[in-house]
């Protein structure tokens, strides 16, 4: 297992100077959490969904292409959607052909965008686990860069750029609810902040990765399916950055498909905000009650994705 140092405050800084000419800074937004019936709180949205190509996935994405040798063949990933879709915009962007492989859980809000990026795209398996194993395969066969999902220490520090960037917006916030899949995220934010904020994983009962792996100490096969199976699901969290969360990850809250279906349908009836699943689940966490800030606590929420193509109505 690698150790957390390989992701370090320094190489985040390093990497952000380096992939800032490619990416977006992102807005914040400040909301009292009256609004939500959440009184004596403020909540700082920070809006990842108006990243290129829909989520925090391509800053992970150019911190690959922008600091590894590819090859002519070019790089490959395994993606339930996002990761997908920003490799193949950076990709695109710099001039490399990709090759992308989703199982066909994969929404068709991310299948148009990988498309539409000009990458060659494979749908393998019902699973992301399924399409990592066939991007495994071609990858020893084509000498493609290998591009992983939340593995691999420039995959890390990419979205630890969000936490240097969040910081410099604002430097007072207590805490920071972050929705987890394989940890990509959680493990880049956490390894910037280092326990300066409470950093708190979100994640689906039914992909509860993290969760488990916190429980068994190490991380171990779980559920891989419900409403956010496309960004929230893989088969196990990733293991250079489950150290990072043992050290500097407070808790994790495992919320319902309902709960965060109704904290996606909340933000968009409320702010118009058009978020995926995946990245409507760390809201919930806040709406459904799972998570109960101290009075004046200033809590930032991470909206990390918007690649979807309807939205809940009210009473679906």
């Amino acid at each position: 297992m690698n150790e957390p140092t390989d992701v370090s405050r320094e190489r985040i800084q390093a990497t952000e100077s380096v992939i800032r000419p490619h990416i977006r800074r992102t807005p914040i937004l400040e909301v009292e959490g009256a609004e939500f019936g959440l009184e004596g709180i403020t909540i700082v949205f920070k809006l990842e969904l108006f990243q290129h190509s829909g989520s925090f996935k391509v800053r992970g994405a150019f911190s690959n292409l922008l600091t590894r040798t590819v090859p002519p063949v070019g790089v490959v990933a395994a993606s339930g959607g996002n990761h997908g879709a920003a490799v193949a915009f950076a990709a695109m962007k710099l001039g490399k052909p990709a090759t992308i492989f989703v199982p066909s859980v994969c929404s068709p809000a991310k299948l148009d965008r990988i498309r539409r990026c000009g990458a060659e795209l494979v749908i393998a398996g019902d699973r992301y686990a399924d399409s990592l194993e066939a991007s495994e395969a071609w990858t020893t066969q084509s000498g493609a860069l290998r591009i992983h999902a939340f593995e691999g220490t420039e995959t890390l520090v990419g979205p630890g750029t969000l936490g240097m960037e969040l910081e410099e917006q604002d430097p007072k916030l207590d805490s920071l609810l972050i929705a987890v899949g394989g940890g990509g995220l959680i493990g880049g934010i956490a390894a910037w902040y280092q326990n300066r904020i409470k950093i708190i994983a979100v994640e689906p009962t039914e992909a509860p990765t993290l969760h488990l792996a916190l429980k068994a100490g190490r991380p171990v096969d779980s559920p891989a399916g419900g409403v956010a199976a496309d960004s929230l699901a893989p088969r196990q969290v990733g293991r250079q950055m489950f150290p990072i969360a043992q050290k500097f990850v407070q808790s994790s809250l495992l919320l319902s498909d309902d709960e965060i279906v109704d904290a996606q349908r909340r933000l968009w009836e409320t702010m118009r905000i058009a978020s995926e699943p995946g990245g409507a689940a760390s809201f919930a966490a806040l709406l459904s009650g799972k998570y109960k800030p101290s009075p004046g606590e200033r809590v930032g929420v991470i909206v990390c994705g918007g690649n979807t193509e309807k939205l809940p109505q009210k009473g679906t």
